[in-house]
This record gives C-alpha cells, sequence and structure tokens, in this order.
C-alpha cells in the first residue's frame, strides 16, 4: 500500500480493506495508525539484521565490511518505502523514541562489530560507532541516488562509482602506518655556495 498509495494513502481504513478486515480489528491489533507504522518499522529491522545474520565472517575484516555495505544497498534497493519508514520517518505522528533506537540496536550492533574488526586489525583508526554512522549514511545516500537514477546509466558506472566512494571512505580511515614515515635527513655532504 505505501509503495502503491503513498503516505497519504496509507490509512488504517485502506489496510482493514486490503487485508480483509474490519478497522476495529486493525485498531485492537496494534492501538491505532502510529502502532501499525511502529511495528512496521520494527519488522524492517528485524529483516535487516535477518539478512545480516546470513554474511559469514572471514579473515578479510575489510572485505567483509564491504559486504555489509553492500547487503544494505541491496536490501534498500529492494524494500525502498519499508527503507523509507525505517531511516526516513516520512510519517508525521509517528516518532520511534527509545523503543525505536532499541530496534535498530541489533543491527546498529552488527555494523559496529564489523568495523571494530577492522581496527583491531588495524585496518581502520577512529571511533568505531562514528565510522559506523559514516558508512550507513554513506549506503543510504548512494542507494537513494542509485534508485532515483542519478548515479549512472549503465551497470558498470553505477558500480564504478559505488566501489569508488566505499574505497575512498575506507581509505579516509585507514589507520596511519607505525614505522612507514620517512623523514628527509639534512645532507652530510658540504653545500656549494650556490642558494636554490
Amino acid at each position: 500500500m505505501l509503495a502503491s498509495e503513498g503516505v497519504a494513502g496509507f490509512t488504517t481504513r485502506r489496510v482493514a480493506e486490503q487485508a480483509d478486515t474490519s478497522t476495529p480489528a486493525v485498531y485492537e491489533l496494534f492501538g491505532d495508525k502510529a502502532g501499525l507504522v511502529r511495528e512496521m518499522f520494527f519488522e524492517g529491522f528485524r529483516m535487516l539484521r535477518r539478512h545480516f545474520d546470513r554474511l559469514e565472517e572471514t579473515d578479510d575484516p575489510r572485505a567483509d565490511l564491504v559486504r555489509v555495505v553492500e547487503t544494505l544497498r541491496k536490501f534498500i534497493r529492494e524494500n525502498p518505502v519499508l527503507s523509507e519508514v525505517m531511516f526516513s520517518r516520512p510519517f508525521a505522528d509517528f516518532d520511534p523514541g527509545t523503543s525505536g533506537l532499541e530496534a535498530g540496536s541489533a543491527v546498529r550492533r552488527f555494523v559496529v562489530g564489523r568495523v571494530r574488526r577492522c581496527i583491531d586489525a588495524g585496518l581502520l583508526a577512529g571511533d568505531e560507532t562514528d565510522i559506523a554512522h559514516v558508512l550507513v549514511s554513506l549506503t543510504q545516500g548512494l542507494a537513494a541516488t542509485e534508485m532515483a537514477g542519478w548515479l549512472g546509466t549503465s551497470k558498470a558506472s553505477v558500480k564504478r562509482r559505488w566501489d569508488l566512494a566505499i574505497r575512498a571512505v575506507l581509505d579516509g580511515f585507514r589507520a596511519p602506518r607505525a614505522s612507514g614515515r620517512v623523514t628527509r635527513r639534512a645532507s652530510s655532504r658540504p653545500r656549494s655556495g650556490r642558494r636554490r
């Protein structure tokens, strides 16, 4: 219904009609329209966590983190309206509050955990929560741009831009090398009298 009729057309009466039940039955189950939206919000995060749980952990933490981004991208593309409810909150009368934070906590812990593995392996440096927020926000923005048709006109160009963005962000958080810094020493040879 959300996909076909939008937020304005999403009413408890229309939901009851589509579900072949009565409006009082919808109210009995969910309390009100906000309760119905809240349950969609929670179910969205449960679905996303199930997608993440299918990802196997390998001995390459960075590749594992990239797969998390790819999984989130796929989820948003396959569930654009549900993702909007989860991440954009299009309903003015729905505020998830603290329960919303709890709904997303399993997803958040998973993403932060994969970032933490990269930090522990010396591949990234910084606060794991900050990095996770940046990656999730980047993914949401790029996915929205891709679905709007602004990320490229071919699969190759879209993939290239996704790869470029993810690589740039992860490289930006790359841990500095401990012993790789080269300092330039003054030459022991005597200088000529000529100035440069």
